[in-house]
C-alpha cells in the first residue's frame, strides 16, 4: 500500500524526523468515513531533545511556521486549512533553537481529521 493510500485509510499518521535511528509506531484510530466534514487536522509534536524547536510545515517550497515546542515537552498544533485535503504532500521541519540542526520528516498527505504525531529525538 502506498503512503498516500495509508493516509486515506486512517487518521493516525506518524512521521519521524530523518535524524538518528528513530521510529514511530501508530495504529489506525478510525476510518475516513468516521470523520465529520470540517474536522481539523492536528500535529502532535513530542520534543525529546534538550533544546527548544521551532516547528514548520513545508509544502511546495513554502515554509509555514506552526510554533515552538520547548525542550522535553509535547505540544499539539492545528494545521492550516490550506495544508489539508489537497492531496499534496507536506513535510515537517524541526529547527533547533541555538543549533544548526534542522531535521525534516518524511512526506505525508494530510486529510481532514488526521492526527499526526512527530517525535523529535534527543541528541
Amino acid at each position: 500500500m502506498t503512503r498516500s493510500a495509508r493516509s486515506l485509510a486512517r487518521t493516525g499518521v506518524c512521521v519521524s524526523l530523518l535524524v538518528g535511528a528513530t521510529a514511530a509506531a501508530c495504529a489506525p484510530r478510525s476510518t475516513r468515513e468516521d470523520i465529520p466534514p470540517g474536522t481539523a487536522a492536528t500535529l502532535r509534536v513530542e520534543n525529546q531533545a534538550f533544546l527548544d524547536v521551532n516547528v514548520y510545515v513545508l509544502r511546495s517550497g513554502q515554509r509555514t511556521r506552526l510554533g515552538t515546542v520547548t525542550a522535553l515537552t509535547t505540544r499539539t498544533f492545528v494545521l492550516p486549512r490550506t495544508m489539508v485535503g489537497t492531496a499534496t504532500t507536506v513535510r515537517f521541519l524541526a529547527d533547533f533553537i541555538g543549533s544548526n540542526r534542522a531535521p525534516v520528516s518524511e512526506e505525508v498527505v494530510v486529510w481532514e481529521g488526521d492526527e499526526i504525531e512527530l517525535r523529535v529525538p534527543p541528541g
